[in-house]
């Protein structure tokens, strides 16, 4: 059984907040409406226009305050520097940053396309890469700000049929580490979640039943996580409750290893 959603406290009053991946039911969108909740200025990115559209009327409803929402595709290096120029323009400043993009897929390596393969590096780490290139172009000027990265246990332990995402995802965990170092001598601060189950719609709709409870049993708690528990570590990872983390990959899950 899930416990009761939690309330706020204002842990991220007046930050700029930009979620990536934001459209849907996933930990995007719960990220983004945790964030906005704990009193944040949320931009909403997604490369579904639609979709993006919705969440975004969706968070005006729950809110009363409309984000700013700029399609962007992760893949594309001009619309990931158009999207930051778009926040940059509309706010004047960028103080957290949540790469929650990604792809993933199933597929033996054996029998495994180059093009399998290539995109889903291409969306989840390399798209995690360039969104945290730009955002550091923007905080280190400024000498302050916040880069989350959405990790998975994947990248910890082995799965079979996810050799493209588990590399992906250590390649994400390896990224905020090395970046975390680079970025400390100027105040900002850049660490990573790790879950491991987070159910929502989309992935009850393309998972069979017997693979979730199979997952699911493997838990602590013996359910999957719902997808704003995940965005609760979020949160504080994005807050001046967590100042003195960075580098760190934090399980949202029992699957640390």
């Amino acid at each position: 059984m899930s416990p009761p959603y939690p309330k706020a406290h204002g842990l991220l009053n007046g930050k700029v907040t930009l979620v990536t991946a934001a459209a849907g039911a996933g930990i995007g969108y719960a990220t983004a409406r945790r964030c906005a909740e704990e009193g944040a200025t949320i931009v909403l990115s997604d490369r579904h226009e639609r979709r993006l559209s919705a969440a975004a009327e969706s968070l005006a409803e729950l809110t009363g305050v409309k984000p700013l929402a700029v399609p962007c595709d992760v893949t594309s290096q001009a619309q990931v520097l158009a999207l930051f120029d778009a926040v940059a323009q509309a706010h004047g400043r960028l103080d957290v940053v949540v790469n929650n993009a990604g792809l993933g897929g199933t597929a033996p390596l054996a029998e495994m396309s180059d093009e399998q393969w290539h995109t889903v590096i291409d969306v989840t780490l390399n798209g995690t890469m360039r969104c945290t290139r730009a955002a550091l172009r923007q905080m280190i000027p400024q000498g302050s700000g916040v880069i989350v990265n959405n990790a998975s246990v994947i990248g910890w332990r082995a799965q079979r049929g996810q050799a493209h995402y588990a590399a992906a995802k250590a390649g994400v965990m390896a990224l905020t580490r090395c970046v975390a170092l680079e970025a400390a001598e100027h105040g900002v601060r850049v660490n990573a979640v790790a879950p491991s189950l987070a159910v929502h719609p989309f992935l009850a709709k393309v998972t069979s039943e017997e693979l979730l409870a199979e997952l699911a049993a493997k838990e602590a708690f013996g359910r999957s996580a719902e997808p704003w528990e995940v965005a609760n570590v979020i949160v504080f990872l994005a807050s001046d409750y967590s100042s003195y983390m960075t580098g760190e990959v934090v399980s949202v899950s029992s699957q640390h290893p």
